[in-house]
């Protein structure tokens, strides 16, 4: 089918590839910029969850998928009362993957490109820039872009997807409005060696106030630190020797193994952000992934609900695009279909993080919510399903199943 209209997605992230590879499918000419040279970008959201699992199972993309590296977590685990409790369980998901499955973000990015360049109107544009929402009127119609050779031009567009992460520079210029959540704490990322003698989880919580997170990466940990917001400065005041002190009195590794952070260059913050925009759409431009809601790392939620978004958007918004009759209407109908599930996730989020008073200081018991699953564990069950299907799974529309470009 020759494609009839276009479409431009800002960030090629997990929801602007997936978005662009479905609206592609679906007949139309799709051109994804993304800011950066490459993918190669390390502490990204890695975790792949059982719903997006299956949706590479409904495009028939599971086995190649899977034949990526990965590491496997059929559950996850939090250390409260000196003792391990398995906070999800996803071994009762009627799935075909009943685990999350810990990949690189530029693996899984790299093989949707690649998906992508099996589509004659895909269009993957690296190292490029938006600089500018083009209008006209009130009605946004396209973009003004910059690459890294300094070449720059238009494209003119009925729609623009903002794909474009939690710093967003399509919500900004389209004046959406945020509402933000806060935050009191900061995630400090950092990589330990792994020996085969070490704990089996593939992703826990560790340490009395859980201000430690492993994940299992194969011959490495990937390991995420709880500081209060803002306390990076200090922290790096203190010096290695008391940061090193401080992991190891949480972790179940030898102390010895935390001379390996050397410089604090290992070191990488993020800086947590909750938020979601009021309105994620203005006429011609619609925001989804982290640009509609920044959710914090949490439960890992953020890839899935990206790419729940992108499908919504696709399975939505691909007839009338390709149909040119693209409306406001349309757009709210991705809103509404995706917020409730952004709402309940945040809340879920909330409820998981543990109380901290103004100095930042963690309340000494675990959040009553994760209390409650330890207290009585088939509830381990129904967070699994919540972290691994989310509240609103999406499936994608048949049309979308056979590539129609």
């Amino acid at each position: 089918m020759e494609a009839s209209q276009s479409c431009v997605i800002a960030g090629g992230g997990p929801a602007g590839m997936m978005a662009g590879l479905l609206l592609a499918r679906a007949g139309l000419r799709v051109t994804v910029l993304e800011k950066h040279p490459d993918f190669l970008r390390d502490f990204r959201g890695d975790t792949i969850h059982p719903a997006t699992l299956e949706l590479m199972a409904e495009l028939d993309w599971l086995e190649e998928f899977l034949a990526l590296p990965h590491q496997k977590a059929p559950d996850l685990h939090a250390e409260m009362g000196g003792r391990q409790v398995t906070i999800a369980d996803f071994s009762h998901l009627p799935l075909s993957c009943r685990y999350i499955a810990f990949m690189p973000q530029w693996d899984f990015l790299n093989f949707l490109a690649g998906k992508g360049e099996e589509l004659p109107n895909f269009q993957l544009l690296m190292g490029h820039r938006i600089v500018e929402l083009l209008r006209e009127g009130d009605r946004i119609c396209g973009v003004h872009w910059e690459n890294d050779a300094g070449d720059e031009g238009d494209i003119h567009v009925p729609l623009v997807i903002g794909a474009d992460g939690r710093q967003s520079v399509v919500r900004e210029q389209a004046g959406l409005e945020v509402v933000d959540f806060g935050s009191a704490v900061d995630v400090i990322w950092f990589r330990l060696s792994r020996s085969p003698d070490d704990p089996a989880p593939a992703m826990s919580h560790a340490g009395p106030q859980q201000g430690l997170v492993l994940i299992d990466r194969g011959d490495f940990w990937q390991c995420g630190y709880v500081i209060r917001k803002g306390g990076f400065d200090d922290l790096k005041a203190s010096g290695l020797t008391a940061f090193r002190a401080a992991l190891a009195a949480l972790a179940p590794l030898p102390e010895k193994r935390f001379e390996e952070i050397a410089d604090w260059d290992q070191v990488h913050l993020l800086s947590i952000r909750m938020d979601r925009l009021k309105r994620w759409w203005a006429p011609g431009v619609l925001c989804i992934g982290d640009a509609a809601h920044a959710m914090s790392p949490v439960g890992g939620f953020g890839v899935n609900l990206a790419i729940q978004d992108a499908v919504a958007t696709a399975n939505i918004l691909s007839g009338p695009l390709r149909d040119g009759v693209l409306s406001e209407t349309d757009l709210a109908r991705v809103q509404a279909r995706r917020m409730f599930p952004t709402r309940a996730t945040q809340r879920l989020q909330r409820m998981m993080r543990r109380k901290r008073n103004d100095k930042g200081e963690a309340a000494p018991r675990p959040p009553g919510f994760l209390r409650m699953i330890a207290r009585f564990p088939i509830l381990s069950r129904l967070m699994g399903r919540l972290i691994g299907m989310g509240f609103r799974p999406e499936h994608i529309s048949k049309d979308l199943l056979h590539d129609q470009s």
